[in-house]
């Protein structure tokens, strides 16, 4: 089927309206009708080739949330009519370790929510900045958050689970101190989760203008990295620290702030590479300098739950399909309380 998406044509391209194909739903698939999509800064990466490997036409968009509209004759946990939800996966190889673990994140045979592989046309997947998309089931996600909170649910299936699977996998909770490093779509998602997992919560900020926000996100406390004097009050004393800064910046200064077998796990995606850090700031205290990868699809659907049982959506500004480009540019500069969400009902014009 067609359907009316959003997309860029070449990197140096602003994103249009077009029109895609859409498989018919086969025995396990799901299909939805998108509500909303988030805005990532890894659909502005893939878009403008800054990431190796972009294919063109490219609709991005992976924090899709919408209404399931048809299904498959073999689909058991979804049905016409249930809130639902699709992050950045949809597919993997289905019998690796990984796969077999709920880890699908890390499947060799991942396929991404778009500019991944797939048989359908025209060859690569495209995203949810769509009116439709067409998922099998495994990888479609239950939403039991209000209908009127749908719009500020989207940037979960991937600001969420980024933040989510770290703080759950380094056991923050009661009596752990634990740091977020950055405000921004994912570091305000961190702030709200560790806080609601009940950790001793410290927020990592360069801007001493961004204090009240993040206590207002439910951090314990707020530090303005830049002051030197802030910074050494906080000496080899947190459990765990979560980066969420997507830009190279100086690891010592934060990895110095961890104790005796704590871990700083980086979620955010530079474009070139952080400066290399002292290793003696790992060796002299058994600290451990760390990576984390969004979640698999059971992790995904656990964060889902938390968020609705404590109550935890995105901060968002809603966006129509007309003003995804000037989304684009404020977002490089910074210029969101935290994330864009193109509302899809507006990409048919």
């Amino acid at each position: 089927m067609q359907v009316q998406a959003y997309g860029a044509h070449a990197a140096d391209k602003p994103l249009e309206s077009l029109e895609i194909t859409r498989r018919a739903p086969g025995a396990h698939d799901v299909q939805i009708d998108i509500a909303f999509c988030g805005i990532c800064h890894s659909d502005l990466h893939q878009v403008r080739a800054e990431w190796a490997g972009t294919q063109y036409p490219c609709v991005p968009g992976h924090e899709i949330v919408g209404r399931v509209s048809a299904v498959g004759a073999h689909v058991t946990s979804h049905r016409v009519g249930d809130l639902v939800g699709v992050g950045c996966i949809v597919d993997s190889c289905q019998h690796c370790a990984e796969c077999d673990e709920g880890l699908e994140n890390y499947c060799d045979g991942m396929i991404g929510t778009y500019n991944a592989p797939t048989p359908d046309a025209p060859g690569w997947t495209q995203g949810g900045y769509a009116e439709k998309i067409v998922v099998h089931e495994r990888y479609v996600l239950k939403v039991r958050h209000p209908e009127e909170q749908l719009a500020a649910v989207a940037p979960l299936l991937c600001a969420g689970i980024t933040t989510y699977s770290p703080l759950r996998h380094w056991n923050a909770g009661p009596g752990k101190k634990v740091g977020v490093v950055g405000i921004g779509g994912l570091g305000h998602m961190g702030i709200k989760l560790a806080h609601a997992m009940g950790a001793h919560v410290v927020a990592f900020t360069t801007s001493d203008s961004k204090r009240e926000a993040a206590r207002q996100l439910g951090a314990d406390e707020v530090v303005v990295s830049k002051n030197a004097d802030e910074m050494a009050a906080h000496a080899k004393s947190f459990d765990f620290i979560l980066n969420t800064v997507a830009a190279p910046h100086d690891l010592d200064a934060l990895l110095v702030l961890l104790k005796r077998d704590g871990t700083m796990a980086l979620v955010g995606a530079p474009a070139t590479p952080h400066p290399s850090p002292n290793v003696f700031n790992l060796i002299m205290k058994r600290r451990s300098l760390a990576g984390s990868m969004i979640g698999g699809i059971p992790e995904t659907q656990e964060m889902l739950d938390f968020c609705a049982e404590h109550g935890i959506v995105a901060d968002i500004e809603l966006v129509r399909a007309d003003q995804i480009n000037d989304a684009y540019e404020r977002m490089l500069k910074g210029d969101v309380r935290y994330r864009f969400v193109i509302d899809n009902a507006t990409l048919a014009g």
